[in-house]
């Protein structure tokens, strides 16, 4: 009976020897399992593989080579190789002819490799992505993690204090720190500036005015809760009947304001705000009271600087100034008998209070004079020179009254007119004939016998020196006072007594 034959060669005529069968892998010298996929065979005594019955597979897989005639092609697998490689064939095999068939060594039972063998498809233990990873390996991986973010942490905090130790106290290792007095949170005495300006200021205002193309700024303070709030009328006067007033309190908090009434020639104006509250009226003092040399604290918004505290003392008293008079009509010119003070003030100072040691507001910042410049009650651009000067508060009490409960104010007059234009020393009552009468028929001058052409020198014993201090000392009055005037005329001098009769702003 003629050799077996295998199942994955066509039966040939001719017998083969039998070969020994390779074991599988894992069993040396056991049968292949049913599973496995033999080896192809080629022929031994005709020196050629058998040719397959169709088209070779160019996607066929060593070691398994082309497929059989009749056996369907082999699924594209990955063999399996041991980790220590693959072993050459015994000796004892011929070679497969070049050109006839396959290339390949067919699996024979492995043996010790050697030492220099190299297996493509081996794959290390250490390398191969898909190892599960053990317990062990997990836990590493945590601590590295760990490490790493501490290590992190570490350079960044240390980064930190090294730069801001660099930022601070300069070059490493050279640093100078000079001795500085601890924070002292503890009150002050309410004498000092610093007391008056902290019960002052939050009853202190600043006044932005815009009219037409007319704006500015100024100052004033708070008269009571109910809004009202006092300043200059040179301050508002560019807003007219329809422009807009803005007022800013200390605490940052602004509001709408109107006009309750104001007055050119004293230059003073009360505006009210609406729907404010927690207002911080500020006490009035007595400006008869003031004595020169009694130390006093301007505050107001010099150059729109709000909240500005200067201090100084009270330089002068009862300085008759004018100021205004660039209207034709003379409508604009204001009569004052001020307080004058070295404390600074500057343009948009006008309105604010100037107040005594004990926070009384005993006058209103009014007028400066310039270097090169006349006073300027209007807020001109000049600074300050030492020389500014206050309405004093018995004044502007009056006027304020007058204005909040009528709307206007009353001038003190004696009933004549007076000759501005005079040199000499005191007021000189006008000539008949010049711009109306000089004296008003059955007014307090006429009463007590006053006639034109007549010098008022003095009035109540203080000298008077030209118009203008005559027209301030008047004003200093309220209507209905009784005043002494000591007249000359032709060189004679005599005492009347009037009464202060009264007008009406224009």
């Amino acid at each position: 009976m003629g050799p077996k034959p295998q199942w994955w060669s066509r039966p040939r005529r001719t017998t083969l020897p039998d070969a020994a069968s390779p074991a599988p892998e894992g069993e040396p010298g056991g049968a292949a399992p049913a599973d496995a996929t033999p080896p192809p065979s080629y022929d031994a005594q005709a020196g050629r593989a058998p040719a397959p019955l169709h088209a070779p597979d160019p996607y066929s897989t060593p070691p398994y080579g082309r497929p059989g005639p009749w056996a369907p092609a082999p699924p594209v697998q990955r063999p399996v190789t041991p980790a220590h490689g693959t072993h050459l064939p015994p000796a004892g095999l011929p070679p497969v002819p070049p050109g006839h068939g396959p290339q390949f060594t067919p699996p024979l039972p492995y043996g010790p490799p050697a030492p220099w063998q190299y297996d493509p498809w081996a794959v290390s233990p250490v390398s191969r992505p898909d190892a599960p990873a053990g317990p062990a390996a997990g836990r590493r991986r945590g601590r590295i993690v760990v490490g790493a973010l501490i290590v992190a942490l570490v350079a960044g905090g240390v980064g930190g204090a090294v730069g801001s130790y660099l930022e601070r106290d300069g070059v490493v290792g050279h640093h100078v720190r000079l001795p500085q007095a601890p924070v002292d949170r503890s009150g002050r005495a309410p004498g000092s500036v610093a007391g008056i300006a902290a019960r002052t200021l939050p009853g202190v205002v600043t006044i932005h005015v815009r009219g037409g193309s007319d704006q500015g700024t100024g100052t004033g303070f708070v008269l009571d809760k109910e809004g009202r709030i006092l300043t200059n009328n040179h301050v508002v006067e560019p807003a007219g009947s329809g422009g807009d007033i803005s007022v800013t309190f200390n605490g940052g908090q602004s509001a709408k304001a109107t006009v309750v009434g104001r007055d050119s020639g004293y230059d003073l104006a009360v505006i009210k705000v609406s729907g404010v509250s927690g207002l911080t009226p500020l006490a009035l003092g007595n400006s008869d009271s003031v004595r020169v040399g009694d130390s006093v604290v301007a505050i107001g918004a010099p150059y729109d600087l709000a909240g500005t505290v200067t201090t100084g003392i009270i330089s002068a008293k009862e300085r008759p100034i004018t100021a205004g008079g660039q209207k034709q009509d003379g409508s604009d010119v204001s009569y004052v008998d001020a307080l004058q003070t070295d404390a600074p003030i500057n343009p948009g100072n006008s309105g604010g209070p100037l107040v005594d040691s004990e926070a009384r507001v005993i006058g209103i910042n009014s007028a400066i004079r310039s270097a090169g410049d006349g006073s300027d009650l209007g807020g001109g651009q000049g600074g300050s020179i030492g020389l500014g000067f206050a309405i004093p508060i018995n004044q502007a009490k009056r006027v304020a009254e007058e204005l909040i409960n009528t709307g206007r104010a009353t001038h003190p007059v004696i009933g004549v007119t007076l000759d501005m234009t005079y040199a000499g020393d005191g007021a000189r009552v006008n000539s008949k004939g010049a711009d109306g009468p000089a004296v008003t028929p059955g007014g307090p001058g006429d009463k007590a016998g006053i006639r034109d052409q007549d010098v008022i020198r003095k009035i109540d014993g203080a000298p008077v020196h030209s118009g203008q201090e005559l027209i301030v000392k008047v004003r200093s009055h309220r209507p209905g006072d009784r005043l002494a005037l000591t007249v000359e005329h032709d060189g004679k001098e005599r005492t009347v007594e009037l009464t202060l009769g009264s007008a009406g702003a224009r």
